[in-house]
Parts: structure tokens; C-alpha cells; sequence
């Protein structure tokens, strides 16, 4: 019955810190889609540049 309580703080600290960690991979996919977009954009405006 003991280890009802321990068990209590550490599930929700354990989601807590998963949440933190989702939310900063999410943060990170949208820059790196952000940058693969602009590199992109790039590369066309060099290809139409050329003709």
C-alpha cells in the first residue's frame, strides 16, 4: 500500500516531462520544415533564374 503514493507522484511527473519533451520536438519539426521550405524556395528561384 506504500507504494501507492510515490506512485502517485511520479506518474504524473513522468507525463509532465513526455509533455515537455513532445512539445519541444513538435517546436523543432515545424523550424526544420520552416528551413526545408525555404532552402527549397531557393533552389526554384535559382532554377528559374536560369531559364
Amino acid at each position: 500500500m506504500t507504494w501507492i503514493m510515490p506512485a502517485a507522484v511520479v506518474v504524473p511527473a513522468g507525463l509532465a516531462v513526455l509533455g515537455v519533451l513532445t512539445a519541444r520536438v513538435v517546436v523543432a519539426a515545424r523550424a526544420l520544415n520552416r528551413e526545408v521550405a525555404r532552402i527549397n524556395q531557393q533552389f526554384r528561384v535559382k532554377a528559374d533564374s536560369r531559364g
